[in-house]
C-alpha cells in the first residue's frame, strides 16, 4: 500500500520571475528553474536511490549489459534479492510542462517512468490567469479584496476557489491510495504539481479549514513536502513529516535567482512580496 507521498513543487518559470499568475498556462521553466529541478532532483535521487534497484529488479532489460559474449554479464538476481526490490516507487506529474520537466530531473536519474495526471494541474485561475496581482488589483478591485478576503469573489471571474482546489488534489490523492493495484506491497507515491495544488491539497488532506489555509506558508519552487497516510476503519489519515523542504545548496546560494553563472545581465531580479 501507499505508505508515503512526497511532493515537490515545479522549478521557477518566467511567469514565477514576473510574478504573474500561472495557474494552467503551459509555462516551461527558465533557466534558473532547470538548475533548481536539478538539484532537487539530485538531492532526491540520492535519497531514493533504492528506487532504481527496485525498478532494476522489475525490469531487467533497463540493467545495462556488456554486448561482448565473453564479458560476464551483470546478476540481476542481486537487485531481485535485494530489500530495495520488496518496495516500489510510482512517479506522477501534472501534464503542464513545467511539471514534466520537475518530474524527469527526479525520475530520469533513477530510470523511472513518469506517469501524466491532469488532475495534478494548477489551480485555475480563469480570468486572471497570466496577469500579476497589480494588475487585477487595478482592473477587478472588488473581486481582488474579495479574493485576499477569502469571501468567494473569485468565482466571478472563473477562479477556482481554494477549497474547491484542495477537494480535487485531495480526492487525486485518495484514489491512489485507494487503489488495489497498490496494495500488495510498501510503495512511495512520488507527485510533482504546483504550489497552490500542493498546499491546498495538504490543507485538506489534514483536515484544516480554509481560513487556515494561510497557516502553510506556499512552498518554494522546487521544494518539496511529505505526508504519511495511515488507514484504518474510520478512512485514511495523514501526517505532515515534511513541509516545504529542499537542497542544502538552497541554503548558500540564493535559491530564487540562481547561482551568478547563469545570469545574464538583462536577467530581473526575483524579490520576495511586501
Amino acid at each position: 500500500m501507499i505508505d508515503e507521498v512526497m511532493f515537490m513543487r515545479h522549478g521557477r518559470t518566467s511567469f514565477n520571475l514576473e510574478r504573474r499568475l500561472q495557474g494552467q498556462i503551459d509555462i516551461p521553466l527558465d533557466i534558473v528553474g532547470q538548475w533548481q529541478v536539478d538539484m532537487s532532483g539530485y538531492t532526491l535521487a540520492q535519497r531514493f536511490y533504492w528506487a532504481k534497484a527496485s525498478n532494476i529488479a522489475r525490469h531487467p532489460d533497463r540493467l545495462p549489459q556488456p554486448t561482448d559474449p565473453d564479458v560476464r554479464r551483470s546478476d540481476i538476481e542481486e537487485y531481485r534479492k535485494s530489500p530495495a526490490a520488496r518496495r516500489r516507487i510510482v512517479v506522477v506529474s501534472s501534464d503542464l510542462f513545467r511539471a514534466q520537466q520537475t518530474a524527469h530531473a527526479f525520475a530520469d536519474p533513477l530510470g523511472l517512468d513518469v506517469t501524466l495526471d491532469e488532475r495534478l494541474r494548477e489551480r485555475d485561475f480563469g480570468k486572471w490567469e497570466g496577469m500579476t496581482r497589480e494588475e487585477i488589483q487595478s482592473k477587478y478591485p472588488e473581486g481582488y479584496r474579495s479574493w485576499k478576503a477569502h469571501d468567494g469573489g473569485e468565482r466571478e471571474y472563473g477562479v477556482e476557489t481554494r477549497s474547491d482546489l484542495g477537494a480535487r488534489g485531495a480526492q487525486t490523492i485518495l484514489s491512489y491510495c485507494n487503489d488495489p493495484q497498490y496494495m500488495d506491497e510498501p510503495t512511495t507515491l512520488f507527485v510533482v504539481s504546483h504550489g497552490s495544488w500542493i498546499a491546498a491539497t495538504i490543507g485538506n488532506l489534514m483536515g484544516l479549514p480554509d481560513n487556515k489555509l494561510d497557516n502553510l506558508t506556499g512552498m518554494r519552487n522546487a521544494f518539496w513536502s511529505r505526508l504519511e497516510p495511515r488507514y484504518n476503519a474510520n478512512g485514511t489519515q495523514f501526517t505532515l513529516t515534511e513541509y516545504d523542504k529542499g537542497p542544502d545548496i538552497a541554503d548558500t546560494v540564493d535559491w530564487e535567482n540562481g547561482p551568478d553563472y547563469l545570469r545574464n545581465p538583462d536577467m530581473p531580479m526575483w524579490k520576495p512580496l511586501n
